[in-house]
Formats: C-alpha cells, structure tokens, sequence
C-alpha cells in the first residue's frame, strides 16, 4: 500500500461531488424523458417522424437505466449515511451496511452499466439500419448479453465459499471505519473489477467495429463529428474506470487515496452517461424535430422538395 499526501479539501469533495453530480444527471436524465415523450406526442401529427421514433421505448430504457445508476451511486456515500439518513440508517448493523455495499457492487458492475453500454451499442447499429428492428430486439439482447455477467457478479459477491483461497481484497465489497467502527465503506472487489473488465475488452473491440461500420456510411460532417465523439468519450471512459477500479484495492476505503480513485470512477461513469443521453436522445430529437417543420413547410409551398428524418438522424 502507497500512502499519499492528505488534502484537507479532498474528504469534502470526495462526499459532495458525488451527490451534486448525482443531481445534475438526474435532471439531464428527467429533461430526456421530456424529449422522447414531446417527440413521441409530435409523432401522433407527422408521418415524418414515426421511422424515427420507433425506438422511443429504447430510449426510454436508456434514460431508465441512468436514472436506476445514479441512485445505485447513493447507496455508497457515507456523506449521506451519517447526514440526511442517520434516524434510518442507524438502526442497519453493520452487516446490513455491508449487504448494501454488495447490492451496489453487483447492481452496478452487474447490470446497470452493461445494460447502458448494451443498449447505447444497440442504438449505435441501428442507426445504419434501412429497416428499423422491433424495440423487443433490445430487450432480448440486454438480456442475453447482461444475465451471464449479472449472475456471476452475484455468484463472486455474495458466495464467499468460493473464494479459492485468494486474497481478501478479491472478495471485500466493504470495510468497517476506523474512525467510529460503526460506518461501513463500500469498496470494489478486485474479483468483480476483473469481471467487469472481461466485459468491457470485449464490448471495446465490437463498439470500434460499429463506430467504425458507421463511419463508413455516414456523409454528414455533423454526424461523423458526433461519432468521434461518441467513440472517444465511451472508450476512454470505460477503460479509464477498469484501471483506476483496479488501482483502488491498493488502499482501505478509509485512505483519501481511495477517495480520490473513487470520484475518478464516479466521474467516468458519469461523463459516459450524459454524453450517450445527449447524443442518442437530446441532440438528434432535436434535430428530428427541426426536419419535421421543415416537412411542414415544403407541405405549405415554402420549400422545393419534402426532408425525411433517417436512422442516420439518431447519432
């Protein structure tokens, strides 16, 4: 283990960032739903824009599924524990606390970041598409593609007999506080970390193909930018998450070390999210819309020839 430094101010922002950045993902999240239900309304009026909404309930669970990551997040601050939820939070033991941490660890590393990543992947393939498939695909391929890794999460987790005689830090989702011995700190399981891993080389390696199957086709400057975007910010998130998850089992979760590796990950996350929610769902029912009233206008005789949305128009 590596001692740093300490930074008065570090212990703060480790506590409140988290929560700030919390809020602002679930307002960004709540300002979607209010895009996919506007243009799901404006759908009921122009022809032009059902081809593009067919997926509105894909976009749905997208949002859904930041909304359920981000509140997974508040089950891991302390801040929150000791401050806003002390009359219900003391009557958990400590075994409770850490069967919280186990719930986020599996919920998170298991399901909800898969499930994201999954369906921005799906969203990605199907903007190319001539033919736009039913949003029951989507389902069908969350679930064949996040079962298998959810349920070894769980197995690794909450089953410690199957420990092989590896190392705590493998297997430890929490740690009692020194400080008052009665607050439990959530902490990454080295075991779920390499799991989660395992998963993210291989989606890396099929998301560069579709970026790259997508960039193929597309003509639009715009369009091509936002994939570049897209490709870059997903990537580098991710990996940057693995690594500095990986880093964490170097320190206790009690070290500002950890705290600092903690908010790093927070951050990644968080910037994966609001980039995949801006580009698959603010940005191009935006656009979508603006091409509707230019549809409206070329109907009343202001423009020479009608503007179709595509699939190309969801990236």
């Amino acid at each position: 283990m590596i001692d740093l430094p300490s930074l008065p101010f570090l212990d703060f922002a480790v506590d409140l960032a988290p929560l700030l950045l919390v809020v602002a993902l679930l307002l960004l999240s709540l300002l979607s739903f209010g895009f996919i239900f506007h243009l799901r309304f404006k759908t009921r009026k122009s022809h032009y824009l059902e081809s593009f909404n067919s997926l509105w309930t894909v976009r749905l669970l997208l949002v859904s599924f930041v909304i359920l990551w981000a509140l997974n997040e508040l089950l891991r601050l302390p801040f929150l524990r000791k401050k806003y939820f002390h009359h219900f939070l003391s009557t958990l033991t400590r075994t409770q606390q850490a069967n919280l941490c186990k719930v986020h660890v599996v919920l998170s590393l298991g399901f909800l970041e898969p499930g994201f990543l999954v369906i921005l992947l799906f969203l990605l393939n199907v903007s190319i598409k001539k033919k736009t498939p039913r949003g029951s695909w989507a389902f069908a391929f969350l679930l064949a593609t996040c079962l298998p890794v959810f349920l070894l999460q769980f197995l690794f987790v909450f089953f410690r007999r199957l420990d092989f005689h590896l190392p705590e830090s493998f297997f430890e989702s929490s740690k009692v506080s020194g400080a008052d011995g009665e607050t439990v700190l959530c902490s990454y399981p080295l075991l779920s970390t390499i799991l989660f891993g395992a998963f993210v080389i291989i989606y890396c390696f099929y998301f560069m193909f579709s970026c790259w199957t997508v960039l193929s086709l597309v003509i639009n400057k715009m369009l091509r930018s936002r994939i570049y975007c897209l490709t870059v910010t997903v990537l580098s998130t991710i990996s940057l998450q693995v690594l500095f998850q990986g880093l964490s089992a170097l320190w206790p979760p009690e070290k500002q070390a950890f705290g600092a590796l903690e908010l790093v990950i927070f951050l990644s996350m968080f910037t994966c999210a609001a980039v995949g929610e801006g580009i698959f769902i603010i940005i191009p029912i935006t656009d979508s819309l603006a091409v509707s009233g230019e549809c409206y206008r070329w109907i009343s005789g202001d423009q020479t020839r009608p503007l179709e949305p595509s699939n190309e128009e969801s990236v």
